[in-house]
C-alpha cells in the first residue's frame, strides 16, 4: 500500500507546488468530500427501515416445556421438536473449530428455542405443553371443541418449512393470530466488522440491530411480508410467516434476546380449513444457501454483508472458492487469486513503474533546479513543471495502482471474514485462514518484502542530504515494521494476499527494469 509513496521523487515538492498554486482547489475538494460523506450518511438514515422505538416490557418468562422431546434428523441439520419448540439445531457440515469433531449447534443453551404457535380468544389453541399425537413428520391435535390442529415438518437443507393446518369442524367461525419468537442467549461474540444482531426485513428493507443496541431499547416494525431472526459472524437463524399484516419487534429480557414477530388473526369459517406456512433458516451464512432460501424467506439473500466495497468482496469471494474447486486447498487459492489481480493492473502497475523510474532518474535535474531558485518560489514551481513536461511524468501516476488496491485490500478483508469455508481452512502451518497466524510468520514475511520491495524503488540518496525527499525516505523506512505490527493479528488469509502481492510485485519490477533498458 505504502510502496508508491517512499520513492516518487519531487512527489512533495511537485504537490506543494499544485497546492500554492491553486489553493482553492484543494479547498474545494475537501469541501466536496465533506459534503458527499454527510449526504451518504443522511442518505442512509434515509433508507433505514422505519420503526419505533417501544418502551421496555416486563421481563418475559420462559416457561419450560413439558412436552417430549423428539429428534429429527436430516442429511444437513439435526434438531430437536418439543411441542411448538424446535432447539438444538446442529450442522453437520460444519465443526466447532478446525481440530473439533463437534458440530456446530444454533439454538442450543438452556431457554434457546424458535417457537411456532397461535393466539385466539374464540377457540382453545395449542400451547407449549400440548401433548401432540406423533406419526412420522406430522403432529396432530383436537382441542375437544371441533377444532383440529395438524403440524408437517419438512426440511430441504438448512431450511425447515412448518405448515400448519387448521380444520374447524364447528358452527361457529373463530379467528387464530399465528407467531413466531425466536430466544437467544447473550454469549455470542460480538463483531465490529461483519454485520451481527437482530435482523429484520420490513417494507422491502433490511435493519439490522447490533447486540450492544439492543442492550439499551426495543425496536419494532410493522410491514406486509417480513422476516426476522438474529445473525452472527457465520450462522443465523431467520424466521418468516407467509402472511400479511405483521408485527415484529425485537428486545433483550434479563439475559435473553427475543425476536417477535405477530400476524393478524385469520379467520377460519365453519366447516372449513386454512394453511399457515412458516419457513425457518437455520445455517451458515453463504450466498448459494440463503439464495436458495430467498423463495421462501423475504430478504434472506441480503443478510450477506459484503460490506462498503461489496463490488469488489462480491466477486472475490467467487473467485476464492471457484480456485478451491480446482485447487483443493484456500491458501493455494488466494494465492493464485493474487497473481489473477496483479496480472489484471498489469497495465497501471508498468506505468506506474515506468514513471518512479523516470523520476528517479530526473532527481539530479530537480534537486539542481530547487538550489537554482530556493529564493524565487513563483519561479520554482515554473521550473519543476518544466521539468515534468519534458519528461512526460507527474508523480501522481504512482498513486493509481495503490489506489486501486485500497478497496480490494479491504473487500477481502470482508471476504474472509464472512466466508465460511475459511475459518477452518487448513494453509501449511496455518489451521484457520480467517484467524491470525498464530506463530506470526507470515506477518513478518509481509513485513521483509516490503522492506524490499521498497528498497528495489526508493531512490539512492546521497548521506548527509537533508531535503524533503530524503526526509520522506527515511520515515518511510519505518512503514514495514509498522504495518508488520498492523497485520499480526488479521486473518492469516489477508496477509498471505499482501505478501504475495508484494512478491509479484517485485517479480513484476524486475521484468519492467529488464525491458525498459
Amino acid at each position: 500500500m505504502v510502496q508508491y509513496l517512499d520513492n516518487n521523487s519531487g512527489f512533495a515538492q511537485w504537490a506543494s507546488m499544485q497546492n500554492q498554486k491553486k489553493p482553492e482547489k484543494k479547498f474545494s475538494f475537501f469541501k466536496w468530500a465533506l459534503i458527499f460523506l454527510l449526504a451518504w450518511w443522511v442518505m442512509g438514515l434515509w433508507m433505514k427501515p422505519q420503526n419505533t422505538e417501544i418502551a421496555n416490557t416486563a421481563p418475559v418468562t420462559v416457561e419450560q416445556s413439558s412436552e417430549t422431546k423428539q429428534t429429527v434428523a436430516k442429511d444437513e441439520i439435526d434438531f430437536e421438536i418439543q411441542g411448538l419448540r424446535i432447539s438444538n439445531i446442529a450442522l453437520k457440515n460444519h465443526k466447532k473449530d478446525a481440530t473439533s469433531n463437534e458440530n456446530v449447534s444454533l439454538l442450543n443453551a438452556e431457554n434457546n428455542f424458535i417457537e411456532i404457535g397461535f393466539v385466539s380468544t374464540d377457540t382453545v389453541v395449542p400451547n407449549i405443553n400440548t401433548a401432540w399425537k406423533n406419526s412420522e413428520d406430522l403432529m396432530s391435535w383436537n382441542n375437544g371443541k371441533q377444532i383440529n390442529f395438524s403440524r408437517k415438518v419438512s426440511v430441504e437443507g438448512y431450511t425447515i418449512t412448518i405448515t400448519d393446518t387448521i380444520q374447524n369442524n364447528s358452527a361457529t367461525e373463530i379467528n387464530v393470530a399465528p407467531y413466531i419468537q425466536i430466544v437467544k442467549s447473550t454469549n455470542e461474540k460480538m463483531s465490529g466488522v461483519v454485520e451481527t444482531g437482530g435482523v429484520v426485513y420490513a417494507n422491502s428493507k433490511l435493519d439490522y440491530t447490533h447486540w450492544n443496541t439492543l442492550n439499551k431499547k426495543s425496536v419494532a416494525y410493522s410491514t406486509v411480508r417480513g422476516s426476522l431472526g438474529f445473525a452472527e459472524q457465520y450462522w443465523e437463524t431467520i424466521a418468516s410467516i407467509d402472511s400479511n399484516d405483521q408485527t415484529i419487534s425485537l428486545k433483550k429480557s434479563g439475559d435473553l434476546y427475543f425476536a417477535q414477530t405477530n400476524v393478524a388473526p385469520i379467520k377460519v369459517a365453519p366447516k372449513t380449513s386454512i394453511d399457515v406456512n412458516t419457513y425457518l433458516f437455520t445455517g451458515p451464512r453463504m450466498a448459494n444457501l440463503l439464495n436458495a432460501a430467498a423463495g421462501k424467506i423475504p430478504g434472506i439473500a441480503e443478510t450477506m454483508d459484503y460490506g462498503w466495497f461489496w463490488f469488489f468482496a462480491q466477486p472475490m469471494l467467487w473467485m476464492i472458492n471457484w480456485l478451491f474447486a480446482l485447487v483443493g486447498n484456500y491458501g493455494v487459492a488466494i494465492i493464485l487469486m493474487t497473481l489473477i489481480l496483479r496480472i489484471l493492473i498489469w497495465p497501471l502497475t508498468r506505468k506506474s513503474y515506468v514513471s518512479m523510474m523516470m523520476m528517479q532518474k530526473m532527481q539530479p535535474e530537480l534537486q539542481r533546479v530547487q538550489k537554482l531558485y530556493a529564493n524565487d518560489k513563483a519561479r520554482l514551481q515554473m521550473e519543476m513543471m518544466k521539468v515534468y513536461q519534458t519528461h512526460k511524468t507527474s508523480p501522481m501516476s504512482g498513486c493509481l495502482p495503490m489506489l486501486i488496491q485500497i478497496p480490494i485490500f479491504f473487500a477481502l478483508y470482508k471476504a474472509l471474514l464472512i466466508s465460511v469455508p475459511m475459518r477452518s481452512a487448513h494453509f501449511l502451518w496455518i489451521s484457520d485462514l480467517a484467524a491470525m497466524d498464530p506463530y506470526f510468520i507470515l506477518p513478518i514475511l509481509m513485513g521483509a518484502t516490503m522492506w524490499l520491495q521498497q528498497y528495489l524503488q526508493s531512490p539512492k540518496i546521497k548521506s548527509g542530504t537533508n531535503d524533503i525527499t530524503a526526509s520522506t525516505q527515511r520515515v518511510m523506512k519505518w512503514m514495514p515494521i509498522l504495518f508488520t505490527v498492523m497485520f499480526a493479528w488479521m486473518p492469516a488469509g489477508l496477509v498471505l494476499y499482501w505478501t504475495m502481492s508484494n512478491l509479484f510485485g517485485i517479480l513484476q519490477m524486475y521484468i519492467i527494469k529488464k525491458t525498459s533498458k
